[in-house]
């Protein structure tokens, strides 16, 4: 059975994580979506938060298994047998760290990293930069599955009212 891992913060989960997805289901037997956990980043949705969007939103292709992980990502491919890392890229800048990361990945375990470019619809597109456009009152429905954006106005509501 072919496996690969998608990680990343998925905070929330975007049209262009989606689309990263969704390619590396067509041509993997299962695809780990991992929500990493970074204990120095206050996430906007909590952790289970986003596994039940993630969840929701990529239920219908069938062959998706989502998890969260603290710690190294290599730790989590070794601990379920997945030989690769599938990552996005958007740019250059993107590449350069991405690099690095594959290099230490590969140097410890062995495990593959793949780079998918991102489709040309998202190259701009980071859940950071939903956020702060959306706290500002911005449309990001174009950018998100209607139910994280619908979560996301609720969200950001409910923080300006505290």
């Amino acid at each position: 059975m072919r496996r690969a891992v998608c990680p990343g913060s998925f905070d929330p989960i975007t049209n262009g994580h989606l689309d990263i997805i969704e390619r590396a289901s067509k041509l993997y037997d299962v695809v780990h979506v991992a929500v990493l956990i970074n204990r120095n980043k206050q996430g906007l949705f909590s952790v289970e938060e986003r596994i039940a969007l993630i969840e929701e939103t990529c239920g219908h292709y069938g062959n998706i298994e989502v998890d969260s992980h603290a710690g190294l990502l290599v730790d989590f491919c070794r601990d379920r047998g997945i030989p690769a890392i599938i990552k996005g890229l958007r740019a250059v800048s993107d590449f350069d760290y991405e690099l690095q990361m594959a290099q230490m990945n590969h140097g410890l375990t062995g495990v593959e990293t793949l780079f998918v470019p991102t489709s040309p619809t998202y190259s701009f597109l980071s859940s950071s930069l939903v956020k702060e456009v959306a706290s500002y009152g911005g449309d990001v429905s174009h950018l998100l599955p209607e139910t994280v954006n619908r979560r996301l106005v609720e969200r950001i509501a409910e923080r300006q009212e505290q």
